[in-house]
């Protein structure tokens, strides 16, 4: 007699049957038999969640250079190393040191119709400070670098440029938005200072109306003076937008004690399973162990460095025996700096390494969708060869797509296809660079489906290559 369970795996198995080649029935038979196995003991499985507990409520942010970042290696080091792998090691790396200092001070004044306002900002990564005193200065609003080209120095001298442009909410995929509104938080502040502004405001990079400010790095330029540079919320954002209108001479007041301390060794950790036929062939599952340091590092990037252990865990407690190296690499100083992205593939190719892949997760621990593949057009054909077995558990959008920042800097290293987990995109701005990128925002099951994804997919790259 069939129950629900075995009638589902029976009509996975037929649907699967009937969109692939005879010839490669049998072992698609075995494949989907495995795949199975993997999301019934993830989704089973509390191991990865309580992890992640353990390293955003005992650890907490892990911004690089910090105590709670250098705590982070070691803690991580030590749960891979207790899971029998074949190696497990740390690869150093320089990274940068900025510390925020007190709490940010934010405030609109001599607004005509209300006064004194307080408004919500956060010092974004690598900005200078103002001093203890503070800075005041009138606002000047721009949507776009035309725009504040177009005012030029007689109108930008000594004020602070609100960058205030926000996202393209028509965008279906919250990334694209976020693409299209970023360049004003990265180069904002150095375009500003050119034309001799004193500071800069730039709108939150989220997609929500909400008291939250939203931090993350900008870029000074060498021979442009620095200039304090801080993100206010985006409900704020709108109100000084609409008193700017009623009175263009309002000042703006901002307090920030923040500096960049000299660079502090720091480490990428690194466990792996060597493959049993292929074990010069490397697949990569990875994510960034580093955070920004007013919240937890939940979904950035806590979700995705757990799963990226989780697959290797999934690997030993099956029994898989991967025919290619399987490598989790948990990336530091993702955030404000690239360096471990950076480090590994420098290292990867003076040691003549072959990566054939690398699936990063750095978009949140929500349910997933599928995957984004930057590779040929050969190995996408290959990914999607494989979507009947993947798409029974949600993964319908394989697509050319951005692979992620840490896999990156291996592009062009041989024939490696940079893959991108892609969970759904509508809430990961919500949480991004704040204070609220905490644990309670994680739900455990959309979290294991997304490990299970990725191991899903690890496992086939490492049956067939690419």
């Amino acid at each position: 007699m069939l129950n629900k369970k075995n009638l589902r795996h029976l009509m996975v198995a037929a649907a699967t049957a009937l969109t692939l080649p005879a010839m490669a029935q049998q072992n698609y038979k075995q494949d989907s038999v495995t795949i199975k196995k993997i999301y019934d003991n993830a989704l089973t499985s509390t191991k990865s969640y309580e992890d992640l507990r353990y390293l955003t409520k005992n650890i907490g942010a892990r911004l690089s250079g910090s105590p709670q970042a250098a705590a982070a290696v070691e803690w991580s080091r030590q749960v891979m190393e207790k899971m029998n792998l074949d190696t497990v090691y740390l690869q150093e790396v320089m990274v940068p040191h900025w510390v925020r200092g007190d709490k940010e001070v934010g405030r609109i004044l001599n607004s005509k119709l209300l006064g004194s306002v307080d408004a919500n900002i956060a010092a974004l990564g690598g900005s200078v400070g103002t001093g203890k005193q503070g800075l005041s200065a009138e606002v000047v609003e721009v949507k776009s670098f035309e725009e504040l080209e177009k005012l030029g120095k007689k109108k930008v001298k000594g004020k602070i440029v609100f960058f205030n442009r926000p996202f393209d909410n028509t965008e279906l995929v919250t990334g694209a938005a976020y693409s299209g509104a970023v360049d004003q938080r990265g180069g904002g502040p150095a375009a500003a200072a050119k034309l001799g502004a004193v500071g800069v405001l730039v709108r939150s990079m989220t997609n929500d109306i909400q008291d939250v400010p939203h931090t993350g790095a900008t870029r000074y330029q060498d021979g442009v003076e620095k200039i304090p540079a801080a993100a206010i919320s985006t409900k704020d954002a709108e109100q000084l937008s609409s008193l700017l209108k009623d009175d263009a001479n309002l000042k703006f007041y901002m307090r920030m004690t923040s500096e960049t301390l000299p660079d502090v060794l720091s480490y990428n950790v690194i466990g792996e399973l060597k493959g049993t036929q292929k074990p010069d062939e490397i697949i990569v599952v990875g994510g960034h162990l580093d955070s920004w340091d007013i919240g937890e590092g939940a979904h950035d990037d806590g979700t995705g460095c757990m799963q990226s252990i989780e697959v290797l865990r999934l690997f030993n407690e099956l029994g898989i025996k991967p025919k290619r190296t399987v490598r989790a690499v948990l990336f530091m100083n993702e955030e404000n700096g690239l360096r471990g992205g950076l480090k590994y593939a420098e290292l990867a190719k003076a040691r003549g390494e072959k990566h054939i892949a690398a699936i990063e997760s750095d978009a949140g621990g929500f349910t997933p969708r599928g995957f984004g593949l930057d590779g040929t057009k050969s190995q996408l054909q290959t990914v999607l060869n494989w979507k009947p077995l993947l798409a029974p558990y949600g993964l319908h959008e394989i697509a050319p797509g951005y692979g992620g920042a840490d896999i990156g800097p291996l592009k062009g290293q041989g024939s490696v296809a940079l893959i991108g987990f892609k969970p759904d995109s509508q809430r990961y701005f919500d949480y991004h660079h704040t204070m609220i990128d905490t644990f309670e925002q994680v739900n455990r099951r959309e979290m294991q489906l997304g490990a299970a994804s990725m191991a899903s997919l690890a496992y086939l790259l490492s049956e067939y290559g690419l």
